[in-house]
């Protein structure tokens, strides 16, 4: 028996992939820009990863699959483009005046030494940060900068919480060993 039209319903089309990236961007914006934020430490950075981490998904053929969490997709993508910036950037050794400006007035009641003092620590730990293999920098803004804790870090990697733990031990002392002078 061949099906009428009465039978059939109307299958609702899926978004196309401008859409769908559109429909991405507002619901993860502001989540991608926090992550890098965090990392990079400047409004202007931060900025360049939303967009970069945003092209990168435009650029992508076909559709903008990103089950089983797009959240979580998104924060490990700014995470990354965020960290290789960092790296870049201390590379290149360059200093941002907009970087430092903001630096300084984080707390308008620090005297002038401690404030600078405070910015180089900053920039030393992005450097030193920069300079960890990639998964353990991961996990490491995941934890003090996202504020995750060890299981929810494991779950977002797929790994066991108890590798997230000993990589976080290691990684904390490497950076204790980078940025010792400030201690």
């Amino acid at each position: 028996m061949f099906a009428t039209a009465t039978h059939l319903r109307a299958v609702p089309n899926p978004p196309s992939p401008p859409e769908e990236l559109e429909n991405l961007f507002r619901q993860h914006y502001d989540q991608v820009f926090r992550a890098a934020y965090r990392i990079t430490g400047h409004a202007g950075d931060a900025e360049d990863v939303l967009q970069t981490v945003f092209l990168r998904l435009a650029r992508r053929k076909g559709s903008l699959d990103l089950e089983p969490n797009p959240h979580s997709y998104l924060r490990r993508a700014a995470i990354n483009a965020a960290l290789d910036l960092v790296r870049a950037r201390a590379g290149a050794r360059q200093v941002d005046l907009e970087e430092v400006a903001t630096e300084v007035a984080d707390n308008p009641r620090l005297s002038p030494e401690a404030r600078h003092a405070d910015g180089e620590l900053r920039r030393a730990l992005r450097t030193a940060i920069s300079k960890l293999n990639p998964n353990a920098a991961e996990m490491f803004v995941l934890r003090y900068f996202e504020g995750y804790d060890n299981r929810e870090i494991a779950s977002l990697l797929g790994t066991s919480h108890l590798v997230v733990g000993v990589t976080l031990h290691r990684t904390r002392g490497k950076l204790r060993k980078e940025i010792g002078e400030f201690f």
